[in-house]
């Protein structure tokens, strides 16, 4: 079993910043892709940034030179730094992992989302 566990959301005003993380924990063997989603009330859930186990980026347009995901191999965590935030950034925003287990076996998991505000 595989857990995630975000922290870092909150409220900011207008041009700030925040850094999301993503802590994975349990039986892992090896992590490919990470990403981070975000919904907004009344929005599907949309793919804000990703990153493959080789580092490869992408992110969604309206974020692009804002944002910067990485990630931390060795402690199985995933990052979202978040600047120049506007009101429309507005959302939960949950990660997620493609996870290997020990087990051999690959599944996805998702964190219980954390809520980030932008003031105006």
């Amino acid at each position: 079993q595989v857990q995630l566990v975000e922290s870092g959301g909150g409220l900011v005003q207008a041009g700030g910043s925040l850094r999301l993380s993503c802590a994975a924990s349990g039986s892992i063997f090896s992590i490919k892709a990470m990403g981070w989603y975000r919904q907004a009330p009344g929005n599907e859930r949309e793919l804000v940034a990703r990153i493959t186990l080789d580092g490869s980026t992408n992110y969604k347009d309206s974020v692009k030179g804002r944002f910067s995901i990485y990630r931390d191999n060795t402690k199985n965590t995933a990052y979202l730094q978040m600047n120049s935030l506007k009101p429309e950034d507005t959302a939960v925003y949950y990660c997620n992992m493609g996870v290997l287990s020990t087990t051999l076996r690959w599944d996805d998991y998702w964190g219980q989302g954390t809520q980030v505000t932008v003031s105006s």
